[in-house]
């Protein structure tokens, strides 16, 4: 049975995002038709399309290659992300449904309580889903898309800290939920904005530039053939 192209796209990037590839590694389409169990074919197709997201890129020589991308891409990022989020929680105060908005109380409610027990790997997953849920609420698949991409992208290249205000957090998010429920829009998009912007001080980048890298290892080697000084 043939796996649709799209399983084995979301396969390659959950891989790629979580570090399975890392930054600048090949991708042969026979080693990774091997590993996920399909044929070549859909493999192509999931490559092409993470190119296209910014995922992988195609070499000289070299074929496709995880993406590398700079520290003023991943700034650029969190940038965009101040702007789409809040565009989304705008939308979705308007075309939500009483599914999204179920699901949406229930992780709120989770998420305070989960706060309040101080647990940050629940929190983390928590997080996500709400997020995740509430672009799924915009009503938009391009938008949905945009920020579901974000997401990913973002979690690629951060490593976010634990909040050091996790009840103050889902308070937010509760806000955010009320606004989205009484379709207030324009109170939604204040919320988000305040929250994006807050949260942002807690990504710390996964990477340094190559120039940077080169420059601390040779800061940090010692003369050959000489003593190490003491002070």
């Amino acid at each position: 049975m043939r796996i649709p192209a799209h399983s084995v796209c979301t396969a390659i990037r959950d891989d790629i995002v979580t570090g399975v590839h890392g930054r600048g590694s090949r991708l042969t389409e026979e080693l990774l038709a091997r590993r996920y169990g399909v044929s070549r074919v859909p493999v192509r197709e999931a490559l092409r399309t993470l190119e296209a997201e910014g995922f992988v890129v195609t070499r000289r020589h070299a074929g496709a290659c995880v993406a590398e991308p700079t520290e003023q891409e991943a700034t650029d990022l969190l940038e965009t992300r101040t702007l789409l989020e809040p565009l989304g929680a705008s939308r979705a105060a308007r075309r939500r449904t009483e599914a999204h908005l179920k699901v949406l109380r229930g992780l709120v409610r989770l998420g305070q309580e989960r706060a309040r027990q101080g647990n940050s790997e629940d929190l983390r997953s928590l997080d996500g889903w709400f997020h995740e849920t509430l672009a799924q609420a915009v009503g938009s698949p391009s938008l949905t898309a945009l920020l579901t991409q974000l997401r990913h992208k973002i979690a690629w290249m951060y490593v976010v800290e634990a909040s050091a205000g996790p009840v103050e957090c889902w308070a937010e998010h509760g806000a955010i939920v009320d606004a989205v429920a009484r379709g207030d829009g324009e109170r939604a998009r204040a919320l988000m904005t305040l929250h994006t912007e807050r949260s942002t001080p807690a990504h710390r980048l996964r990477f340094v530039s190559g120039g940077e890298r080169a420059e601390r290892v040779r800061k940090s080697q010692r003369p050959v053939n000489m003593p190490s000084l003491r002070y």
